[in-house]
């Protein structure tokens, strides 16, 4: 689902980089785990980084001006071309990212909705040991599972993992020096334009398109699940119509939300739910390959309590098949690569991304309202969230994908 609102109320003002600044990146370590049922989950000294957008970029001549705003082109002035714009613009590092609201431990990650200095909604990449490339995942066939807590994150609120077909050096070039170490390169389904691509000047004002792989939109009223494919592989520039709702990327994605499928008493805060969000419990999504070693399916499993509960969409409709998304309207995913498209998008590679954010225009209603979910129409409005809940932050952890049947513990079942 589009994360609009969002990148309207965090991304504004930002400049279309890159050179770094003076002041060093320093990533915040978060433990990984890559698993075989064979030999177990190793550990692995991975790291995250902020997007590039909510590092402080402005222009070498002047601290007080950026390069550009989301939703446009680069800044005609500092940007005239793109070896000028990298010129002209500087991208700092973050020395301390619990000012924007980021804290780790050991292989927990908190996402704050506030930073030092207010609403800091921040978006965060997994980056590879060599803290230089982001972690490329290879899921087809393989599993991806974490935890998490959702306890904080009211009606209107959303705390996202997904995929994004990002380049692994984040476009790192003589132009985007830091490249993923300054957390370049985003794209997803939407097609946004904003002033870089990259990391390099957005010169000619195009939208970022890439393959999309909703892992996990969620807050504790209501969760979604959703593959976005996209007619061209790896990040694509659109123009006109092909940025658009019909153009080359699916925005909408084949959902699926226990609420939507009927299963009102499937997840939500409380013991009465099957799953209880008061409390931490574990995502598990498989990605089911057939005999040709293309994605064929994906299913969602969780446990809590050393219990796996199987996902609603078992008992109403199956597995989430080609067959699932056709049968729940989701044309556009089909026509765009449906399940073997998203496969490949998975085959060649997607970085983690992992988020907190509100939507000040929408009040999240397309997540948790009407049919998708039991909040009211206006229980979403960031003026009721911060009545309810203050502090709203996700806690992410136990970060482990590998060969399926490999990444999760249960009750009766050794794990390694």
């Amino acid at each position: 689902m589009a994360r609009t609102a969002f990148l309207l109320s965090s991304l504004l003002a930002l400049a279309a980089a890159q050179t770094p600044g003076k002041t060093k990146e320093v990533h915040p370590k978060l433990q990984t785990w890559k698993c075989t049922n064979r030999g177990g989950c190793v550990r692995q000294n991975t790291a995250i980084v902020l997007d590039a957008a909510s590092h402080w970029i402005h222009q070498a001549n002047d601290t007080t001006k950026g390069c550009g705003n989301w939703g446009e082109a680069a800044d005609k002035v500092a940007c005239p071309d793109e070896a000028t714009c990298a010129k002209n613009c500087i991208i700092e590092g973050i020395s301390d990212y619990s000012e924007n609201g980021i804290t780790t431990q050991g292989g927990s990650l908190t996402l704050n909705m506030y930073g030092k200095n207010g609403v800091s909604s921040p978006r965060v990449y997994l980056l590879a040991e060599d803290e230089k490339n982001y972690e490329l995942l290879k899921l087809v066939g393989k599993e991806f599972t974490f935890d998490v807590d959702a306890s904080k994150l009211p009606c209107g609120m959303n705390g996202a993992l997904y995929f994004s077909e990002m380049e692994k050096a984040g476009g790192r070039s003589k132009l985007n020096p830091g490249g993923a170490a300054y957390g370049t390169g985003y794209c997803d389904a939407q097609c946004y334009v904003t002033p870089w691509v990259n990391g390099v000047g957005n010169i000619a004002g195009k939208g970022i398109c890439c393959n999309e792989m909703d892992i996990w939109e969620a807050n504790k009223a209501a969760t979604q699940m959703a593959p976005h494919t996209c007619s061209k592989p790896g990040l694509y520039q659109c123009t006109g119509d092909e940025c658009k709702f019909d153009g080359v990327c699916d925005k909408n994605g084949c959902g699926n939300n226990p609420y939507v499928l009927g299963e009102k008493g499937y997840y939500g805060p409380g013991k009465q739910y099957k799953v209880d969000t008061t409390r931490p419990f574990t995502v598990v999504t498989q990605f089911n390959a057939n005999s040709k070693k293309e994605l064929e399916s994906i299913n969602r499993l969780y446990v809590q309590d050393g219990r796996v509960i199987q996902n609603a969409m078992v008992n109403v409709t199956g597995p989430m098949t080609d067959e699932y998304c056709s049968k729940n309207g989701a044309v556009k995913f089909l026509s765009d690569g449906a399940m073997k498209g998203m496969g490949g998008s998975l085959d060649r590679g997607m970085v983690l991304a992992m988020s907190v954010w509100w939507d000040e225009g929408g009040f999240m209603n397309w997540l948790d309202s009407g049919n998708a979910g039991p909040c009211n129409a206006t229980e979403g409005d960031p003026k009721v969230i911060q009545q309810v809940e203050p502090r709203p932050a996700v806690v992410f952890s136990q970060i482990k994908w590998g060969e399926i049947g490999s990444t999760f513990r249960m009750k009766g079942r050794p794990h390694h």
